[in-house]
């Protein structure tokens, strides 16, 4: 079960590309992008707890921006020290901004977004974490900050939930920023999967005031990338999202991206992403070539897609997928799994192979004991 958690986690934090490569310097390019995090993160010695933002959002989307020769500012609403939700601090792209004396100074002494002038930045990257759905909606400071930039010709980005803090942005004319553009966020159905511990607290379903304030919203499958470009507006629904998000904003500001080199959980991702949009080729490439990919995700995208299953092609993706991995995760939870999925596709022979491989490497698994008698 400590594999399943460990790798529920790796999918949240999945990105899509690390940029690697000779950093260019700001003074040569000339730009400068505003990034706004929430400060609701709050751990008390009492035990008390209320979500903040993303730190693995945050050092990639910021690695982007300071390889490409960026310059960086760092908000929040009431400025000052932020406080993260839990992350790995031994994650690669995590290490390099930890280590970053800059901008670990600029990110323990936040600016109050009241005392942001919009005129001194190109563009705004909101990111996310579950802390964003609870002061950045309020923050009219912040919601000024974004209509200025957007409306003095900048760009607007937000990842995950990090669009949240557009969905109350008005416009001169009184219009909403997200009204008639296209747009994602981390979705409903990612909500319902991932984000059960704060729903019940949240004012709203990120998705649906999206779409109330008129936004065409967009999504793909589960954690899986997607990013929504409507001109100067830029949303991105997942972390798994979170540097083509950022790499998109470079582009709108007329530069071109940096060369990237993929890390393994992102080449895994993108593999996964062709797989699910039907390339049954994909699935060979995972199977053949195990050491370049990192397999414990696959399986346990297969476990939460199959949490989603609606057509007997879904099923049969989330068995795929479990399977092709199932060595690598070495987990019984996952075996029942794959042995319930192949029951119900009626492969009952190939359900009862799994549940008897079960036994024989653990005999008093009771679960496989008892469901191999109903077969």
């Amino acid at each position: 079960m400590n594999v399943i958690k460990n790798v529920k986690q790796s999918i949240l934090v999945a990105a899509t590309l690390i940029f690697v490569v000779t950093p260019v310097t700001a003074a040569d390019i000339n730009k400068k992008v505003l990034m706004v995090v929430s400060g609701n993160g709050q751990t008390s010695e009492q035990g008390d707890e209320k979500p903040g933002y993303e730190f693995d959002e945050f050092s990639k989307a910021y690695s982007v921006f300071k390889e490409n020769g960026i310059a960086v500012d760092i908000a929040s609403p009431q400025g000052g020290q932020v406080e993260a939700d839990n992350y790995n601090p031994e994650k690669s792209y995590n290490a390099k901004v930890l280590v970053d004396e800059a901008i670990m100074a600029k990110l323990n002494n936040t600016l109050t977004t009241r005392s942001i002038n919009a005129k001194d930045y190109d563009a705004v990257f909101v990111v996310g974490g579950k802390g964003a759905m609870f002061d950045l909606p309020k923050d009219t400071a912040l919601h000024k900050v974004i209509a200025e930039i957007y409306q003095q010709q900048g760009v607007v980005a937000a990842v995950c939930h990090g669009p949240a803090a557009l969905v109350n942005v008005k416009l001169k004319d009184g219009s909403y920023l997200v009204a008639n553009k296209a747009i994602n966020s981390f979705t409903n159905q990612e909500e319902k999967l991932f984000g059960k511990k704060w729903i019940n607290d949240f004012d709203f379903m990120l998705e649906d005031k999206l779409v109330e304030h008129g936004a065409n919203f967009q999504s793909s499958s589960i954690m899986l990338s997607h990013v929504a470009i409507d001109g100067r507006l830029i949303t991105g629904q997942n972390p798994t999202s979170t540097v083509d998000v950022a790499t998109a904003l470079v582009k709108s500001l007329g530069l071109t991206p940096v060369n990237a080199e993929i890390e393994i959980e992102d080449k895994t991702m993108a593999v996964v992403a062709k797989f699910i949009a039907g390339d049954k080729s994909a699935l060979e490439t995972l199977a053949n070539n195990q050491a370049q990919y990192y397999m414990p995700l696959v399986g346990m995208y297969g476990f939460y897609f199959l949490k989603i299953a609606d057509t007997t092609l879904d099923f049969e993706q989330s068995l795929a997928l479990m399977k092709v991995a199932q060595k690598a995760i070495d987990s019984p939870n996952l075996d029942m799994k794959i042995a319930e999925t192949q029951t119900k596709l009626g492969q009952k022979a190939n359900a009862k192979v799994t549940l008897n491989q079960l036994i024989t490497a653990k005999p008093d698994f009771k679960p496989a004991q008892d469901m191999l008698k109903t077969l």
